[in-house]
């Protein structure tokens, strides 16, 4: 089903932006942004509004918690980062930005600790609980045991974090409603929208659409490279090799990547996949800018969500994942939503252990230091 055929949507009713702050709505916004990407940590908020009396909001200060609201529906929680109130002849301004939950992560160092025959939620619960993050959901069939857990300092909360997920092959995210979830996508849920640009003009519901192809980070071929290192009851194992093929990218481009954490070439292959994806996902986007923030049955746009896609002049008839979503508008702008789409089953999460601590100078690093794939 398309998306509504209006233009530019007026930013009332279900697409009315507002900001709770102790307890109180703020909303009339001179502008707005509100992003949100599977790929960047923590979602980000900017609203802006003027002050003609010049009275100061109560309550609003720096790292106060506040809900972004799209008309009754939850968008983001998270804190206020940064407060700005510029003044000159003409004008008073009041500025408000800020980051979800995962702001506390990205930010602050990961507690130090050291666990063994640790479950993943037990990990990411040593992780995030002493910041603050209580409401934590892991989306798994099955997770494994870690044999060593060792965290140092250096490493911040994100980072160990993403380590233990990737260990997995899961990846961290918040929801709107401030609940850590570690999960991946989910391809079997179907399309929430039609997005149409036709030439004739016949049901589109498009502003505007953009295909970007990039051969930059596109490799015809991926090599890992890896090593078992010697115990007391078993030989150390060099010159594991595995190499997988993108058999798209019809030049030949090699690309040869040592893993000190490959230990067996199933583990090489691994990597290997996964770096496959990654190539795939930055060689291939679509962007598409929509009227209002919501699909034409009422559900707003979700990093995660599925969308069919048609337009004639780039060939297109198929379903992507909306990888990132941006809304925007403000007082006299109308409301638009950027939708940044990659190819559907593309972005795979293969489990990737960080087992042992690399160096980086006299000072090193953190990381989980020893995780069973075998379970």
């Amino acid at each position: 089903m398309p998306t509504p055929d209006s233009r530019y949507q007026r930013p009332s009713g279900d697409n009315a932006v507002s900001v709770l702050i102790g307890g109180r709505v703020h909303q009339q916004w001179t502008s707005y942004e509100i992003d949100s990407d599977l790929m960047i940590p923590a979602d980000a908020w900017q609203v802006s509004l003027g002050l003609p009396k010049g009275e100061f909001p109560p309550l609003v200060e720096a790292g106060a918690s506040v809900v972004v609201r799209v008309g009754r529906d939850t968008v983001l929680t998270g804190q206020i980062d940064e407060i700005a109130d510029p003044i000159d002849k003409n004008s008073h301004t009041l500025s408000l930005s800020g980051r979800d939950g995962a702001a506390v992560l990205v930010d602050c160092s990961s507690p130090i600790f050291t666990a063994k025959q640790a479950t993943l939620a037990e990990v990411v619960a040593n992780v995030v609980k002493p910041l603050g993050i209580s409401k934590i959901r892991i989306d798994a069939a099955r997770s494994m045991t870690s044999e060593k857990i060792n965290v140092e300092p250096g490493d911040t909360a994100w980072e160990t974090l993403v380590h233990a997920a990737e260990a997995n092959g899961l990846w961290p995210w918040f929801e709107p409603d401030g609940t850590l979830v570690i999960g991946g996508p989910d391809y079997n849920t179907p399309p929430v929208a039609s997005l149409v640009m036709r030439r004739e003009g016949k049901d589109n519901n498009v502003i505007s659409l953009s295909r970007v192809r990039s051969m930059a980070e596109r490799y015809s071929e991926f090599t890992v490279l890896g090593q078992r290192h010697g115990t007391a009851t078993e030989n150390g194992k060099h010159a594991l090799k595995s190499t997988v093929r993108d058999p798209d990218v019809k030049i030949y481009r090699p690309k040869i990547i040592v893993d000190h954490e490959a230990e067996n070439t199933e583990a090489a292959r691994a990597r290997g996949r996964k770096l496959l994806s990654d190539s795939r996902l930055k060689g291939f986007t679509l962007t598409a800018k929509v009227a209002g923030h919501r699909t034409s049955s009422g559900v707003l746009w979700q990093p995660g969500q599925r969308i069919h896609v048609i337009s004639d002049a780039h060939g297109i008839d198929a379903t992507f994942f909306l990888m990132a979503r941006k809304f925007q508008g403000g007082r006299g702008q109308g409301t638009v939503t950027t939708l940044t789409l990659k190819e559907d089953k593309v972005w795979v999460l293969d489990a990737h252990p960080h087992k042992r601590k690399h160096r980086r100078g006299k000072n090193g690093s953190a990381g989980l230091e020893a995780v069973d794939v075998s379970k």
